[in-house]
């Protein structure tokens, strides 16, 4: 059995994850754990750490109902607002031979956070797993 660790949270439920989630799983008994990194939104807009882990985890639950009801396997969790830290908090609880590798889902170069920070790249470094890149459009969730 494959497992993946996959990092998203604008794009959690975005066609393009969904896709590279379903192909990981033609053939085999993959599973997924799902790390949602909060967002505290745009600069300068004020925000409070409950109020951004309840929205993060109300959107991982909704995703979770959704994928369960593509039949994909799916756990998941809220991680830290980084999202290379939220997941090596993962990783190191579960160990780096937990999963045989990561999916980080980005929205497009131009408006994404994570890819200034090169989170793909600093989380194949840190890891040592393939890191697989998905540039996603924000889902439904994220607007609401």
């Amino acid at each position: 059995m494959r497992r993946y660790l996959v990092v998203a949270h604008q794009t959690l439920t975005s066609a393009e994850l969904i896709e590279a989630m379903q192909a990981k799983a033609v053939g085999s008994d993959a599973t997924f754990h799902l790390v949602v990194p909060i967002y505290h939104g745009d600069a300068g807009l004020t925000w409070t750490e409950s109020r951004d882990r309840t929205v993060a985890r109300g959107r991982l639950d909704e995703a979770l109902e959704r994928l369960s009801g593509l039949g994909l396997a799916v756990t998941g969790e809220v991680g830290s607002d980084s999202p290379v830290d939220a997941a090596d908090d993962v990783l190191r609880r579960d160990g780096h031979g937990a999963f045989d590798g990561i999916i980080v889902s980005t929205l497009p170069r131009t408006i994404s956070k994570w890819l200034k920070l090169d989170a793909p790249t600093r989380l194949a470094r840190l890891t040592r797993l393939p890191v697989d890149h998905v540039v996603g459009h924000a889902s439904a969730l994220s607007r609401a």
